[in-house]
């Protein structure tokens, strides 16, 4: 399993282990949603439907 190591890693005793734990997944979250998500959305996933057809509204 990945947290036993990762515990055993960090430097510290208890209290700044789990602050460093927490500053840790913090990280991996901004560093996911900043670069990871947006690149998966723009080259692996198809573009999405368009499903409005501005062609039929009515005209004010």
């Amino acid at each position: 399993m990945i947290f036993p190591l990762v515990w055993r890693l960090l430097p510290g005793p208890t209290a700044l282990k789990v602050i460093e734990l927490v500053v840790l997944l913090v990280a991996i979250v901004f560093v996911l949603f900043t670069w990871v998500f947006p690149w998966i959305a723009a080259d692996i996933l198809p573009p999405p439907d368009g499903t409005v057809d501005t062609s039929t509204a009515p005209t004010p």
